[in-house]
């Protein structure tokens, strides 16, 4: 492993560049559960054994329509975790890292819990590919306006699991309100917030890729169950010929020889390979 911290302490010091792309995996040394298979779900929702419902189950918009107040004791148990969570000192090491390089940085994150904001990231420099649990929309959806969720205080009754009224409502027609988050068998998701943040980060690769810049993606934290960011770091190493290092205890692997593995946890990893490079 030595050899490949190396090579990517190498290859930071000489990007130009800093895509950064995570899932689950980045929140954990926060704290945060990452849901890693149905054990690992359960033991973070008991209730949801109870009801013999998986994640992919329960993060499912039709129980908004069909039992809101346990879809809103889930997402609002969310809604408050990540409000009390406080970013892990790799969140700022990155931060650090991005801004010392002259074509900056831009983050492409599956997470929803609003943790890269809150470091202090650009907000305008982030892709939230799934959704923010810190936006509502309609669940019919009456429009497509997608708002805030600051004034939203969501209480639970732990031991019913169900959220208390009053639950958010649409302040346009006060049907239920959702989290704008892409759930699982979701046809009401409404896109256009993460579209626009689509759209800046292209531009921000086509402007990288006319520089002629050295990029460099760090990944951290991304599994296999649902490979959206793994993906997506791939495709721009490909398309830009940046460098791709992965950073994951357990689905390490790289398509090529050309990027790097480093089988660690996201703190450590980001740590490890940034030693004596800031």
């Amino acid at each position: 492993m030595d050899k490949q911290i190396n090579r990517a302490k190498e290859v930071i010091k000489e990007a130009d560049a800093l895509l950064i792309t995570a899932g689950a995996g980045m929140g954990v040394d926060s704290g945060l559960p990452d849901f890693r298979g149905t054990e690992g779900f359960w033991r973070a929702y008991p209730i949801a054994r109870k009801l013999g419902l998986r994640f992919e189950e329960l993060a499912n918009p039709r129980w908004f329509h069909e039992n809101p107040k346990l879809a809103w004791a889930f997402y609002g148990h969310r809604l408050n975790l990540y409000r009390k969570t406080q970013p892990h000192e790799g969140f700022y090491i990155l931060k650090k890292l991005g801004e010392s390089k002259r074509g900056g940085y831009f983050v492409f994150t599956s997470n929803v819990d609003g943790q890269f904001q809150k470091a202090g990231f650009d907000e305008k420099k982030i892709v939230e590919i799934h959704g923010s649990i810190h936006h509502l929309q309609c669940i019919k959806p009456c429009t497509d306006d997608i708002w805030p969720a600051d004034d939203v205080e969501i209480n639970i009754d732990m031991e019913k699991f169900e959220a208390k009224e009053p639950l958010p409502r649409c302040k346009h027609c006060g049907a239920l309100a959702r989290p704008n988050i892409l759930m699982f068998g979701d046809w009401e998701w409404i896109s256009h917030r993460t579209a626009g943040q689509e759209f800046r980060l292209e531009r921000w690769l086509e402007r990288i890729d006319d520089m002629g810049y050295h990029l460099v993606i760090i990944e951290i934290g991304a599994g296999k169950a649902v490979p959206t960011v793994r993906m997506f770091s791939e495709r721009v190493a490909d398309r830009l010929h940046g460098t791709l290092i992965r950073i994951n205890p357990r689905d390490y692997d790289v398509p090529s020889t050309r990027h790097i593995s480093i089988p660690l946890k996201g703190l450590e990893g980001l740590k490890t390979i940034t030693e004596g490079t800031l």
